[in-house]
């Protein structure tokens, strides 16, 4: 299967005038380069240093984030005509054999699932969220879902705005347009006010976030609010590692160009993290082995005579990212990238008496 991929991934490379054996290039990560001295040594102040880094993230993130809304401008319709509104692994029996028509009831299992981990049982009245924002919202599988399962108000956000149009199309034609809405939006500039979400939703949207530190505390979380992140990790480090090793950055490096993907983490890291912001209740689980059938199967679709014609259509950004599905089942086999889920609740506010 690698193979006939491989094979071609390089008839496409040559369709497109591209070079057979293109170089690697590197993610769009954020580099600290040294200033250029002037003549005089002006430039070489500290204050300009900072100005000038500070310059250079921003343009960066912005390069970032217009990527991520090229790509899934042009992939979201491609995916939503081969495999449905939910654009995120499925959760499937460890070694299951599956066929395609299994692959969406895997899908609704794995926000099912996360809710079962996240202690949200439907019939638990007093946990059911009433307000919920879907950060990384894709085109509202999940905001539908929620919104239904629970009567709950359901606000998207995505950073683009061919997705917003298939969200609120999907939604109107479902009849849930009264329920759920959706925007054009930076996850880490949410436009919400705070506390306004009893559950905030992050389906496969935090592999791509380059502060994790402001994606986790821009959710407009109210008190006591759960926040249920599912995201791409890379493996958790030994306590004698300081950190991975030369081979599995290049790997990393690979997926990350294709996927924009910035400052990918382990599952640790954000347990830390969310520790660190004195945040109740962290749970965190490898959920790799129940992913396992995924991307085997997305390449399989890919490769139908539907599949390729999309591809063709969708543009290079669509086709860069099948190119290197391959390396996404390489690093599940080699135990690097951990498909994970992280969850954590707000602390409750004091009232006057005293009491929570």
């Amino acid at each position: 299967m690698t193979l006939l991929f491989s094979t071609w991934g390089s008839r496409l490379r040559l369709w497109f005038g591209l070079p057979t054996s293109p170089g690697r290039r590197n993610p769009p990560v954020v580099a600290e380069r040294p200033l250029a001295a002037s003549a005089r040594g002006a430039r070489t102040t500290t204050t300009v240093a900072r100005a000038a880094r500070s310059t250079r993230e921003e343009v960066d993130v912005e390069r970032l984030q217009r990527g991520i809304a090229e790509l899934y401008d042009q992939s979201s319709g491609v995916w939503e005509d081969i495999w449905g509104d939910h654009m995120h692994h499925g959760f499937y029996d460890s070694n299951a054999v599956v066929s395609l028509s299994d692959h969406r009831s895997a899908q609704i299992r794995m926000i099912e699932e996360a809710l079962r981990f996240a202690s949200l049982p439907a019939e638990d009245q007093l946990k059911t969220p009433r307000t919920i924002v879907d950060v990384g919202c894709g085109i509202g599988g999940s905001s539908r879902y929620l919104a239904r399962k629970y009567g709950a108000q359901c606000q998207g956000i995505t950073l683009s705005p061919v997705q917003v149009q298939m969200a609120q199309a999907l939604a109107a034609e479902q009849g849930l347009a009264d329920k759920v809405s959706f925007q054009v939006a930076d996850a880490l500039n949410q436009p919400f006010s705070d506390g306004q979400f009893d559950l905030v939703w992050s389906m496969e949207s935090g592999e791509h976030m380059p502060d994790k530190m402001k994606f986790v505390i821009g959710s407009s979380g109210s008190a006591g609010a759960r926040t249920t992140i599912l995201t791409w990790c890379h493996r958790d480090r030994t306590p004698s590692e300081e950190s991975l090793s030369s081979e599995e950055k290049e790997l990393l490096n690979k997926i990350s160009d294709a996927f924009y993907l910035l400052d990918l983490c382990s599952s640790a890291d954000y347990v830390d993290l969310l520790r660190s912001l004195s945040l109740e209740d962290i749970k965190a689980a490898d959920w790799s082995e129940y992913v396992a059938p995924f991307w085997p199967a997305v390449i399989k679709t890919a490769l139908t005579w539907k599949g390729l014609t999309s591809l063709l259509r969708s543009g290079w950004k669509t086709i860069k990212g099948a190119l290197v599905m391959p390396l996404m089942i390489e690093g599940y086999k080699k135990d690097l990238i951990k498909f994970s889920i992280i969850t954590c609740r707000k602390p409750e506010i004091a009232q006057q008496d005293g009491k929570q």
